[in-house]
C-alpha cells in the first residue's frame, strides 16, 4: 500500500483516497455506496486480486453489479503475470493491468499510469 500511495503522491494526483483493508470491506464499500446516496463511489480503483477475506476477482464483480459504481475505473495492481488472470480481469472490465515489478523506479509508473486513466475519464462526456 505505501508504494501504491507513494507512486500516486509523486504523479501529482490530488485525490481524495480511500483505503480498504481487504476484499469483504471492499465489496462492503460499494454496497453502502448503492444505499446511501451520500458515500463516495470512486472514480477509479487500483485493486489486487490477491486480497485477503474476498478476492479482487469478487471486488470487480460487485461493482460491475453496483447501480452508481458500474462504470468506475479500474486498475489491477499484482504479482500475477498469468494471461489467464489477465483475461478474466479484461473480461471484467479492467482498464489496466499493472504487474507488480521488483524494483522501486518501475512501481512509480504506476502514478503516471493512474493519471492518464483520470484525466482520460475527466476529458469523456
Amino acid at each position: 500500500m505505501f508504494l501504491i500511495r507513494e507512486s500516486v503522491n509523486a504523479a501529482n494526483i490530488d485525490a481524495d483516497m480511500h483505503i480498504v483493508p481487504d476484499g469483504e470491506n471492499a465489496i462492503r464499500f460499494f454496497e453502502r455506496a448503492d444505499r446511501d446516496p451520500a458515500a463516495p463511489c470512486p472514480d477509479l480503483v487500483i485493486l489486487d486480486i490477491n486480497l485477503p477475506k474476498r478476492s479482487g476477482r469478487d471486488v470487480v464483480r460487485q461493482m460491475r453489479n453496483s447501480r452508481r459504481c458500474a462504470n468506475t475505473v479500474v486498475v489491477v495492481v499484482t504479482s500475477s503475470d498469468s494471461e489467464r488472470d489477465r483475461d478474466e480481469m479484461g473480461k471484467l472490465g479492467v482498464r489496466a493491468y499493472f504487474r507488480k515489478p521488483s524494483d522501486y523506479a518501475s512501481f512509480m509508473k504506476l502514478g503516471e499510469l493512474v493519471k492518464g486513466l483520470l484525466e482520460e475519464g475527466a476529458g469523456s462526456p
